[in-house]
C-alpha cells in the first residue's frame, strides 16, 4: 500500500473492494510515528529504512497541513488527477482536532532531535490556537481550504487526551 507520488511524496493507499485508492486518510498519520517506534530496538541493518520511511510519512502529513489555508490537516488527502496532498471531496476537508499528525511529530522528534519536527509542531499548535480556539474551549473547522474557519462546535473527547499530550 506504500507508494509514492510523482513528486516525490510517500502516502499510504487504502485498498477497498479490490482495487487501489491513491487517497491517504489523517488517521494513517499514525504510521511515521508507528514506524519510528518500531524501529527503536530494531536490528541495525533495518533501523535506518525504517526512519526512513517514518521521516518520509511525516513530511507527507506535513504537506497535508501546509498546503491548506488554515494549516490545519484534511481528514483525507489524495494523490490522483495532478494533486498531492490535498483533499478534493467536501467530504474529506475537514478536521475535527485529531492528533496523528501531530503525535507523529513528537516521536520524529524523540527519536531524531530533528528541530524540524519541533517546528512543524509548533505551527499546529499556532494554528490550532488561531483557527480552532473558541469561546469554550476548541473546535474543528469545517472545510480547512477556506480563508477563515467554519466551526463546527464540537471539541473531540480526544483533543485534550491525544492531540495536546
Amino acid at each position: 500500500l506504500m507508494r509514492k507520488s510523482s513528486g516525490g511524496l510517500t502516502y499510504i493507499a487504502e485498498w477497498k473492494g479490490g482495487l487501489l485508492e491513491h487517497k491517504m486518510g489523517h488517521l494513517t498519520c499514525f504510521a511515521g510515528g508507528m514506524m519510528a517506534l518500531g524501529a527503536d530496538g530494531a536490528p541495525s541493518d533495518k533501523t535506518g529504512h525504517q526512519m526512513e520511511q517514518a521521516a518520509e510519512i511525516a513530511r507527507t502529513c506535513h504537506e497535508s497541513y501546509s498546503r491548506t489555508a488554515l494549516k490545519l490537516g484534511p481528514e483525507a488527502f489524495r494523490f490522483d488527477g495532478g494533486v498531492e496532498a490535498i483533499a478534493t471531496r467536501q467530504n474529506e476537508k475537514y478536521f475535527i482536532l485529531r492528533p496523528e499528525v501531530i503525535e507523529t511529530y513528537m516521536y520524529m522528534w524523540r527519536f531524531t532531535h530533528d528541530p524540524k519536527y519541533r517546528e512543524w509542531g509548533w505551527e499546529a499548535v499556532q494554528a490550532l490556537e488561531q483557527h480552532c480556539k473558541v469561546e469554550g474551549g476548541y473546535s474543528g473547522v469545517r472545510d480547512v481550504y477556506a480563508s477563515s474557519p467554519n466551526h463546527d462546535d464540537v471539541q473531540q473527547s480526544f483533543y485534550l487526551a491525544e492531540t495536546l499530550k
